[in-house]
């Protein structure tokens, strides 16, 4: 892979925490691919199957085994390997399952930061750190309009709110402690926030793809609880090329790219959760749809409407989003297909493969990352 990525990460030791979870092991993976020498830590992966073990990641990554909520640990693996660039992920990443568990939620995913923040400061080595959140985070009044990244912080359910209280955190570390405070140059920090990610090796529970796919691959109907609720649909690798992106211009500037940036679709990639099924069971070739939201008891409180505004990533970093949603549920479907019918031979490969795939097509839009 020869692109501006590859000539950033090639060589440089790359920590990411949550690698063993959907999107932390994509990232590693590509990393792997630009040629970086990539330190995971998290908890063993979440889910049977994962992409993570499927791909054979543990074998070709620094693999530890540790809980973002235990500071000692996280610290230990910065003085051990000394990274350069930083990725953090490590999340309980559901809504449904906070409110089930609440405190779990907030310790991970606002303890589990100010952890990972407080290890950055132990070592000189990190040039870069970005937090991954959520586009959740904001204070969401179920308007028309996209939410931009001054909008205010906020959430209803434990997720969310978690994720609101994790900007905090970032913005309050880089105004204290990192390069926005007193003119100092290291490390650079930023926080990502992404919508819904579909892509391959999800198997999440109560996510629309996982389940979709489930049902398919076992000729059920495909269970839909909110058909009417619409997000901004994405493949996994369009936040993922944000983050390596940002990660590059935080090193060359860390003063104008440090803050908080949106990675979303442009505004067709915004759809129904019934219209994402019916493209789901379109692609596969065959299956029904199964509405639930009707005579159902009451389920706990999920957003109806949620857009980001992504003008700033798409104006001063240069990022564009490279998939149409129907693109990006062609990629998803294909890459589950793969691995339903084939028994999951050649994960590793055919994830690389859409990888490849994925920058080809960058390429030819001139996006900036993915220029030679």
């Amino acid at each position: 892979m020869q692109n501006r990525l590859a000539a950033f990460y090639s060589g440089k030791t790359v920590l990411v925490t949550g690698h063993t979870g959907f999107k932390g092991a994509w990232l590693s993976l590509w990393l792997k691919m630009l040629g970086a020498r990539v330190v995971g830590y998290s908890l063993n992966p979440p889910t049977q199957p994962s992409l993570f073990d499927e791909a054979g990641l543990a074998e070709d990554v620094f693999h530890n085994v540790g809980d973002i909520r235990d500071l000692e640990a996280i610290r230990a693996v910065f003085q051990k390997y000394q990274p350069e660039v930083v990725f953090h992920l490590a999340a309980q990443p559901l809504v449904r399952l906070s409110y089930e568990q609440p405190v779990e939620t907030f310790s991970t995913n606002v303890m589990g930061t100010v952890n990972l923040l407080e290890a950055l400061k132990s070592v000189a080595s990190v040039k870069c750190c970005v937090c991954i959140t959520s586009d959740k985070c904001y204070e969401n009044r179920e308007w028309p309009y996209a939410y931009r990244e001054n909008d205010a912080m906020g959430g209803y359910d434990p997720y969310s709110a978690s994720k609101g209280a994790a900007e905090l955190v970032i913005a309050s570390y880089s105004r204290s402690f990192f390069a926005a405070a007193n003119g100092e140059t290291c490390p650079a920090l930023a926080s990502a926030r992404a919508g819904n990610v579909i892509g391959g090796g999800d198997w999440a529970l109560d996510r629309i793809f996982p389940d979709a796919v489930k049902s398919l691959a076992s000729g059920q109907a495909v269970p839909v609880r909110n058909p009417h609720a619409v997000r901004p649909w994405q493949h996994v690798l369009e936040p993922l090329s944000g983050y390596l992106w940002l990660a590059l211009k935080l090193v060359e500037d860390c003063q104008r790219f440090g803050g908080a940036w949106n990675f979303g679709p442009l505004t067709n990639g915004a759809v129904n959760v019934r219209e994402m099924v019916k493209k789901i069971v379109s692609v596969w070739g065959e299956g029904n749809i199964n509405d639930l939201s009707s005579g159902q008891k009451k389920e706990p409180h999920e957003a109806n409407f949620l857009r980001l505004d992504c003008s700033k990533a798409i104006g001063m970093l240069g990022w564009l989003p490279v998939l149409s949603v129907d693109e990006a549920v062609r990629f998803s479907a294909e890459w589950y297909k793969n691995f339903y019918r084939r028994n999951g031979n050649d994960v590793r490969k055919f994830s690389e493969s859409q990888i490849l795939s994925y920058s080809d097509m960058a390429a030819k839009l001139d996006v900036e990352w993915a220029k030679v």
